[in-house]
């Protein structure tokens, strides 16, 4: 058997197919399990997946149509069996690259989109279901292949190499952080569609560190991101006392994944890297409510404290669906909902947590 696992959606949801991954190869343990990815930081996820013999990875967003079809009929050319595209993907293009390759069996969800259509495109689908998890979605794929998953279900998998976990130990010896609680924060998201504007103002972010490195100068706040938060990294830098805030700057993820491990807190919106640090058991994590959070993407099999949004107010199906559309609202709205999150709250929620770290030291 020739299985094609299709994530082309972020790179926590490229996380989301793991579990999945790893029924596929516990119940067929002589297939080929191959990937099909669009980010390289979800190529780097998983790499080092023993459950996966290749991870093929295709920026379609820049490369030139030709090129693109190029790629897909050498993939084509492979003869899958089976090709699954994992939740959530529901832009008709993640469809249509499925039909490009051509599996013999192509499983997706059903989104919201003309049954006739889809129908063309997948050959056994099943309705996606917003009152679960990405993960348990793709899980309640398998049965389509006559497999039962295992209860309980599998978690996101991650496979960290002793390289990586020497890096991490390496960063924390050199900045004389392994005594000290560490507070990882990720003031990014998402870029594609109009998702950036789900961040919470950096201004906000700026208030907030400088309350936690005045009333707590013992913790070291971790900035996680990449090069689309360099400029934001280095205002809040400029505004900090030395030696309370450091900017990671990593390789690949493997290595954000690393040292996101060590810390003691973590504050997100629901990112990429929210789902990193759930997937590395982070022991306190705070996500900043946006229109998008929703059940099938808050972080997998762990405990976290939401920091609600009074604009959303828990209306956010109304605001976000998987249709392949953008966060419904204009660029002001979605900016006021975010700055209706206040720093008093987020604070509030932050300074009882380290309140009895303290303690328990």
């Amino acid at each position: 058997m020739k299985f094609l696992v299709i994530s082309l959606a972020g790179i926590g949801d490229t996380l989301f197919s793991t579990p999945v991954i790893g029924e596929l190869r516990e119940n067929f343990p002589d297939a080929v399990i191959d990937a099909l990815v669009l980010w390289p930081g979800a190529r780097d996820l998983l790499e080092r997946n023993p459950h996966v013999s290749t991870v093929f990875q295709k920026d379609f967003f820049k490369q030139h149509k030709l090129e693109t079809l190029r790629f897909l009929w050498a993939l084509r050319r492979r003869r899958y069996d089976v090709s699954i595209n994992t939740h959530p993907q529901s832009r008709i293009h993640y469809l249509a690259v499925a039909r490009l390759i051509n599996a013999r069996i192509r499983i997706s969800h059903g989104y919201h989109r003309s049954p006739a259509v889809d129908r063309w495109f997948v050959n056994r689908s099943l309705p996606q279901d917003y009152g679960k998890h990405s993960v348990e979605n793709n899980l309640a794929l398998l049965p389509l292949l006559g497999v039962t998953p295992r209860q309980p279900p599998r978690d996101c998998e991650l496979f960290l190499s002793p390289t990586e976990s020497a890096w991490a130990e390496e960063f924390l010896t050199r900045h004389e952080l392994k005594a000290r609680r560490r507070f990882g924060v990720h003031v990014g998201s998402g870029g594609t569609k109009n998702l950036a504007l789900r961040r919470w103002p950096l201004e906000h972010y700026l208030t907030l560190i400088q309350r936690v490195t005045q009333n707590h100068p013992e913790v070291a706040i971790l900035l996680f991101g990449g090069p689309q938060e360099e400029q934001d990294h280095a205002r809040i830098l400029a505004q900090a006392p030395p030696r309370q805030v450091y900017v990671v700057r990593t390789e690949n993820i493997r290595q954000t994944a690393a040292l996101l491990r060590t810390c003691d807190l973590f504050l997100s919106v629901d990112s990429s890297l929210m789902h990193l640090a759930a997937a590395v058991k982070v022991p306190n994590q705070f996500v900043l409510e946006t229109p998008t959070f929703n059940k099938p993407n808050e972080p997998y099999q762990q405990r976290f404290t939401v920091l609600r949004n009074p604009h959303v107010a828990g209306r956010n199906l109304e605001f976000y669906l998987y249709d392949g559309r953008d966060i419904r609202g204009t660029r002001e709205e979605i900016r006021r909902s975010m700055a209706s999150i206040t720093v008093d709250s987020v604070y509030e929620k932050l300074r009882n947590c380290l309140v009895a770290s303290e303690q328990l030291a």
